[in-house]
């Protein structure tokens, strides 16, 4: 792997490559970069693995090798502390509220302190904390230049030293926010950067879909509205009736979720069922009708007192842009894209386009699309054509891109079908180590009865164990329920702690469930979704039984799910076998993954759906699971947890 992304960096070019667990894919590709001395860009998928790469692994191997490597951490600006907002919010009206003043007095304290600016520093600080967007910028409030803070702006300083540096770690959010704005500095630091890496690349297409298209949510407004309050107040009291214009603003806000969430209780609704036939429309326009009277009413005030401040030259340009983003939903979605409504505690208008595809041929790898050419060839062939030693290269990693060897689930979507491909198992001996156990008698996920049935699998299980037990559901529904049976079993009360997501902060169950039983404390079992699915690094005997309690096939009736098929049907494919199936085995690979993460650990993976052995789909997506010895009985299941002790080396 290190000699073929070597190879890459030097001729340029684009080298997908799936590295199995264990392979040591991380310092794969950080030695040839530092080696190569070429200017470097790494992204990976979340704050906490850039602050993992920054602090840890790329300063062991620059010293390791002897290299005076100068390396920058740039986030996204929802990560640096805001002087200019942490002063208005001093001033506002939220710091008479004692929960608001105790934290803003806190943050206050450690901003003369810090060097970075960077929140993580600040310990105490849930990510949730709904001081946070207090005293953060965006870059809609986000002043520039006009900024009297400007010169000591954390984000600004970040910025600089990006630019100075011969390596800068970045993750995902940050990089597809910029390429589809050009606004967060990245505009002038990729033009100068030779090779960049992206690792959990398996994260691009989803999170570059969510920044490539229009967004606009009743929270935006709600947050426009604030900041348009305590500006008006602080700097033009009396010169406008701000809180009447704010008034009406929120609740033009809170009238439009009302009408989503009426009528239709999911949390994603379709744009079609905006419909006559679905949805309201005269309801649903004269909503929209609302928030645009309501924006153009402000900017009508701010217009007057404009020259007072830069921050009301700001509040223009943001209504502005509601204004424009509204006017863009009252057209026809554009062809390969979807829109669809997401409801929840805020509601969210969203246009994505389908795919990441287009966006990394023109706008990553400068390349025509094919609609702009007559074939693929001649997109490839319109390329630019540069010596290698100034051609740029671009290397995507993951342990997870696929079910097949040419890893179409990655590559088709990220427009990488001529990329060079590679793929390097994973060293560890997962027939010795893990066992997979998928039990028949189960009743289907659809029954009502499935997650009792679960809770009990795990509950007499997670018993023999002490605990050492990760449950990954595919809702949050099923969470829900098999949290509840598993706490209120009397049977693991005394014995077994139950976690489930939610609970507390992501970051404090993990190390709960890390520590398991040590010092005295009761063995854990968690109960988690969503991202827990991945990024969970467990080695060791902390956990030695991954529980999945249905296949993670993509919910069919999500817009996004079903555009991507249709398109799909539209050209003569099948949407399950291309579609459906690969995300099924990807999803699924990526929780076994949570398994098994070094040479000595030791366990089971249990499957509560029998349809992995029972239906012919189930064999591909067997055969996508690292190489486990295969359980086929409740006795078999039995003896292996009997095994699974602290002093086991053997399943």
């Amino acid at each position: 792997m290190a000699l073929a992304i070597a190879e890459v960096v030097q001729l340029g070019g684009e080298l997908v490559v799936e590295a199995g667990t264990g392979v040591g894919k991380t310092y794969a590709y950080l030695v040839p970069v530092l080696l190569s001395g070429e200017r470097a860009l790494v992204s990976t998928a979340t704050k906490a693995l850039q602050d993992q790469l920054f602090s840890r692994d790329i300063p062991k191997l620059a010293q390791a090798l002897g290299l005076p490597v100068k390396v920058a951490l740039l986030k996204g600006r929802g990560s640096y502390l805001c002087l200019q907002r942490l002063e208005q919010s001093r001033q506002g009206h939220e710091s008479a509220d004692r929960v608001y003043a105790h934290a803003l007095a806190k943050i206050e304290t450690w901003s003369h302190a810090t060097l970075t600016g960077d929140l993580s520093e600040l310990t105490g600080l849930d990510d949730r904390s709904p001081v946070i967007p207090l005293v953060t910028s965006t870059r809609d409030n986000c002043l520039g230049s006009q900024c009297p803070k400007f010169r000591a702006c954390h984000v600004n300083l970040a910025r600089k030293e990006a630019m100075a540096a011969d390596v800068v770690v970045i993750n995902h959010h940050l990089f597809f926010a910029d390429l589809n704005v050009r606004e967060s500095g990245m505009a002038e630091l990729l033009p100068t950067v030779r090779v960049t890496v992206f690792d959990e690349a398996h994260q691009l297409n989803e999170i570059g879909v969510n920044f490539l298209g229009q967004q606009l949510s009743t929270g935006q407004l709600i947050d426009l509205g604030r900041d348009l309050l305590g500006a008006g107040l602080q700097l033009a009291r009396g010169l406008a009736d701000w809180p009447a214009l704010v008034s009406v603003l929120e609740k033009s806000a809170r009238d439009l979720r009302l009408i989503a969430s009426e009528f239709r209780a999911a949390s994603r609704l379709r744009w079609t069922d905006l419909e006559p036939s679905g949805l309201n429309a005269q309801q649903w326009e004269q909503g929209l009708a609302d928030i645009q009277s309501a924006s153009n009413a402000c900017m009508q005030s701010i217009e007057k007192v404009a020259e007072l401040a830069p921050d009301f030259v700001r509040l223009y340009e943001r209504f502005s842009s509601v204004i424009q983003i509204i006017r863009c939903f009252e057209k026809p979605c554009p062809e390969e894209s979807v829109r669809w409504l997401e409801v929840g505690m805020q509601l969210r208008l969203i246009e994505s386009p389908l795919d990441i595809a287009d966006a990394v041929q023109t706008q990553l790898l400068g390349r025509k699309t094919v609609e702009d050419s007559n074939s693929i060839e001649q997109a490839f062939d319109d390329a630019p054509s540069a010596p290698s030693a100034y051609r740029k290269a671009f290397v995507f990693t993951s342990a997870t891109l696929g079910d097949d060897p040419q890893m179409k689930w990655f590559t088709e979507p990220c427009g990488l079908m001529q990329a060079r491909l590679l793929q390097v198992s994973s060293p560890f001996d997962y027939a010795g180590q893990a066992g997979v156990y998928v039990p028949r008698q189960m009743p289907r996920p659809n029954d009502a009865t499935h997650s009792r049935c679960v809770a009990e699998l795990v509950g007499a299980a997670a018993l023999k164990l002490r605990g050492r037990t990760l449950v990954l559901t595919t809702t949050l529904a099923a969470m829900r329920n098999i949290g509840q049976l598993l706490s209120e079993d009397a049977g693991l009360a005394g014995q077994v702690e139950v976690l489930v997501q939610g609970q507390g902060p992501k970051r404090r169950l993990m190390e709960r469930f890390r520590q398991g039983d040590q010092d005295g404390q009761l063995g854990c079992i968690l109960v988690a979704s969503a991202s827990f699915w991945e990024g969970f690094d467990v080695p060791g005997e902390a956990l030695q039984l991954v529980v999945i309690d249905k296949l993670p096939f993509p919910p069919p009736n999500d817009p996004l799910v079903e555009a991507r098929s249709a398109r799909l049907e539209r050209g003569g494919r099948s949407a399950f076998a291309e579609y459906s199936l690969p995300e099924a085995a990807v999803a699924l690979k990526q929780g076994a993954g949570r398994l098994i993460r070094s040479e000595s650990d030791q366990g089971i993976l249990v499957v509560c759906d029998p349809r992995l052995v029972t239906m012919g789909y189930g064999k591909r997506l067997l055969a996508s699971l690292p190489a486990m010895r295969v359980l086929q009985t409740p006795e078999e299941f039995e003896i292996a947890l009997e095994l699974l002790t602290k002093t086991s080396t053997k399943l």
